[in-house]
């Protein structure tokens, strides 16, 4: 299958992650980077991320549509991308070009994120739209969704795989991150891990800066590392965290968040937010463990941190969990290529 795949193309975007996917999986991809249609001034992107209009837009959809009569893809693949207008859409269908949805965020949570005027007029354009929550389904399906499946988030093998040779128990000692969170500061998370801290756990923190904003003058100055932290930094960080704390972003309803995923597959230790989507996907206290709520979470940290032998027993069974059920990128995006097919050929 030929695809065009539009989106975030950087080496620090999932968007990236899944086109590696789908070469994996046999498919040619044609790539068309959406950073390239941003202002350079950091202003004018805000004000065209909010109102999606302008000539970036304009030149975004005049791209796509001259991509695709020259490459004469199967499959157009639009990957969080918020610029397109139904026009364009409609014009890819009548070159007799379906077209997919992959959308990892919620456009109907009540987060209310900007941006997503253009998107919500192109729901009913899309052949196909692939979301990560149960409840997205019937939103799309209720503003003229075509066609709608729900996959879920996933890790990358080639970036998130576990130490090879390397004795979990043996290397406990020689780990510098205790409760090690990675992540942006959504939700509570700043005064969560502050009390965690101030309970004395050995919290640490990367991320972006809104942590600086979010946490005290004292609480920055002793838990926060400085900085994103992607690709080898993000493995090896979690390689030498003894627990690897993973929250769901109820701003954006998650059920589940890549982020459990490619901790397993790191064979890192899970300490997750408990929810009906990271139970389907883990054995509680035998693939992963979890916590409702701070009382539990600080429970759970202080019956495994002294324990490495449990920590590494979890781990490894959560890595296997991870690899054997296809909580990878190619397994997921098989998924949608199937639907696709399906779709595509019975037309």
């Amino acid at each position: 299958m030929k695809i065009l795949y539009a989106g975030q193309l950087s080496a620090n975007d999932s968007a990236l992650y899944r086109l590696w996917a789908l070469e994996r999986l046999g498919h040619t991809v044609v790539p068309l980077n959406s950073y390239a249609y941003e202002p350079q001034s950091a202003l004018l992107r805000k004000v065209v991320h909010r109102a999606q209009m302008g000539p970036w837009v304009a030149r975004l959809n005049r791209d796509v549509l001259a991509m695709a009569e020259r490459e004469r893809p199967d499959v157009f693949w639009a990957d969080k991308l918020l610029g397109l207008r139904p026009a364009t859409l409609a014009k890819l269908r009548e070159m007799g070009f379906a077209s997919v949805s992959y959308m990892i965020d919620n456009a109907f949570g009540p987060r209310h994120d900007p941006g997503w005027r253009l998107y919500m007029q192109c729901i009913p354009e899309f052949d196909l739209h692939v979301v990560q929550r149960d409840r997205n389904i019937v939103d799309y399906k209720s503003r003229g969704a075509r066609d709608v499946i729900k996959i879920q988030t996933a890790y990358e093998p080639t970036i998130h795989f576990a130490a090879e040779g390397e004795d979990y128990v043996a290397l406990d000692a020689s780990r510098s991150r205790g409760v090690s969170f990675i992540g942006t500061a959504y939700d509570d998370r700043p005064e969560f891990l502050t009390r965690l801290w101030r309970e004395g756990l050995p919290v640490v923190i990367s991320g972006d800066r809104q942590w600086r904003a979010r946490l005290s003058a004292d609480a920055t100055a002793a838990l926060y590392t400085g900085g994103e932290l992607y690709g080898t930094a993000y493995r090896e960080a979690m390689w030498d965290s003894k627990i690897n704390l993973s929250f769901l972003t109820h701003s954006n309803q998650d059920e589940f968040v890549h982020k459990s995923f490619e901790i397993a597959a790191c064979g890192g230790f899970l300490l997750a937010e408990r929810s009906e989507g990271h139970l389907e996907r883990f054995v509680e206290d035998e693939e992963a463990v979890f916590f409702t709520g701070y009382e539990e979470c600080a429970e759970k940290i202080r019956r495994y941190l002294p324990d490495a032998a449990a920590r590494g027993r979890i781990a490894a069974a959560g890595r296997v969990r991870a690899v054997r059920d296809g909580y990878g990128n190619d397994a997921q995006m098989a998924k949608v290529v199937e639907r696709v097919r399906a779709l595509t050929e019975g037309a």
